[in-house]
């Protein structure tokens, strides 16, 4: 079933310009860049639809209370279509959920430009901008004779891995299924991050799973090499030297959310609880410990358990995002006495509004399952990071922040997998008690915040880039 939100199409008959089709992966950390990179498109005079499953449309929806546009203006209209699952289905279940959108959802998308396209008002679609990891739509947008745009929400370093797997498996490193044959390091440039064969990508779950994931990402890179006429990403050049060299066709304009300060973005899975500002207020300037592990990270109750222990320990005031599906009821997983012991400076909440978060002057430091957005949005504001990686490019990104970028620090797991109590308040004393590490992240803030500003590369990139869609407008 196509949904398309009531207000949508009479905004388009009030707008001018190209009517581009964005199309993410459908997971969080996919869809705040593109929704932020549609934002940015709208303000350039653009039309934007915004496609997202059924199930992702509905927590969008919901997180937006009710709305189905995003902007003031309703500038952006939200459209859904069918991933292939039952309702019922777990869409946490990878495995089964990128089997099923290599198989459906190209054609899901070309019913919904032609739809789109039949319409008299609203205009015709011009170019489909589609996430790298569904980028087998992109072949739909060549078979309609539509342009099409490939963007990386993720570093670059994780696209040129993807472009490497040919050479994996003819190295015997991987199987045809990505399966690795042998424990070893991965090095594709000498300033890019070092990935271990165990920590692939695509190494998620059992078997099944990581060969589900393994096939959409080889199909969809396959889909962006040969049908993208353009390929950007959510980076800059500084951060990224090296991985543009072993890429060299891709295109940084990022980071897409430093230039937003008011730090009001859309794409969320859960309501923003706004109250932990009010608490951030009364804290003292560069005192707090800011801990969000994103949407997918899960915690056994032993490890919940002790990062909260860990917390107490620090003697530190803390803001904790406790996702309620993080762990096994996490009302009821928190330490006896814990929440009573902390009330006066541990503020635990279901989900933050992040990057207002991040830019307060009372954080410290930032701990994070090192998604790429987070990376970026700690980045942008100077912090310096405790990586807690969980899976997918997560361990790319803590490699560039504690190896490459020097701006944090790793956790050391215990004999049986447990970043214990006591090895949180030792990383939490170092990364607060050494001012390299904050002088490092400032110096990086700086690299990111100029290349978005007026002149910068990222942002003359994306200039280029609105004027190549708009060398495609309809009439």
């Amino acid at each position: 079933m196509l949904v398309l939100s009531q207000a949508s199409t009479r905004e388009k008959t009030e707008m001018t310009g190209p009517h581009i089709l964005v199309i993410p992966f459908p997971a969080q950390g996919h869809v705040i860049p593109l929704l932020e990179l549609s934002h940015r498109l709208v303000k350039h005079g653009l039309r934007v639809t915004f496609v997202s499953t059924d199930h992702v449309h509905k927590r969008i929806i919901n997180a937006l209370q009710e709305k189905n546009h995003v902007g003031d203006d309703q500038e952006i209209s939200l459209v859904s279509i069918s991933d292939g699952l039952e309702p019922w289905e777990d869409r946490n279940d990878l495995g089964k959920l990128c089997e099923s959108l290599v198989k459906v959802m190209p054609g899901k998308l070309e019913e919904i430009i032609k739809e789109i396209n039949n319409k008299e008002e609203g205009g015709k679609i011009t170019c489909v901008i589609a996430d790298v990891h569904v980028g087998v739509t992109l072949e739909v947008a060549e078979k309609l004779k539509i342009k099409g745009a490939a963007f990386m929400p993720m570093a670059a370093a994780a696209l040129a891995l993807y472009y490497h797997v040919p050479k994996m498996i003819n190295d015997g490193i991987i199987n045809k299924d990505g399966t690795s044959i042998e424990r070893q390091m991965i090095k594709l440039g000498e300033n890019m991050p070092a990935i271990s064969s165990a920590n692939l990508i695509w190494n998620i779950g059992d078997l099944f799973t990581q060969r589900s994931i393994f096939q959409l990402i080889a199909k969809c890179t396959e889909g962006t090499q040969m049908a993208a006429d353009y390929l950007i990403c959510n980076t800059t050049y500084e951060l990224e030297t090296e991985a543009f060299n072993v890429v060299p066709k891709i295109i940084p304009i990022g980071p897409l959310l430093a230039s937003n300060r008011e730090g009001n973005s859309a794409g969320h899975f859960w309501p923003e609880d706004s109250s932990c500002l009010a608490w951030l207020d009364q804290q003292e300037p560069n005192s707090v410990a800011y801990v969000a592990f994103g949407s997918f990270t899960v915690l056994d109750k032993t490890q919940f358990q002790e990062l909260a222990l860990g917390l107490e320990l620090t003697n530190k005031p803390f803001l904790w995002v406790v996702r309620p599906d993080i762990t096994d009821d996490a009302n009821e997983a928190y330490p006896e006495g814990f929440t009573e012991r902390v009330a006066n400076r541990g503020k635990m909440v279901g989900w933050a509004p992040q990057q207002k978060v991040l830019s307060h002057p009372s954080i410290a430091c930032f701990m994070s399952h090192c998604g790429w957005n987070s990376t970026m949005e700690g980045v942008s504001n100077g912090l310096p990071f405790l990586c807690w990686p969980y899976f997918a490019d997560q361990f790319i990104n803590e490699t560039y922040i504690a190896d490459i970028w020097m701006v944090g620090l790793k956790f050391n797991k215990d004999e049986n997998g447990i970043i214990s109590r006591e090895e949180i308040k030792r990383k939490v004393d170092q990364v607060l008690g050494d001012e390299n590490f904050k002088a490092r992240a400032s110096e990086l803030q700086e690299f990111a915040l100029k290349s978005t500003k007026e002149g910068g590369p990222s942002n003359q990139n994306f200039k280029k880039f609105i004027d190549w869609l708009r060398a495609w407008e309809v009439d």
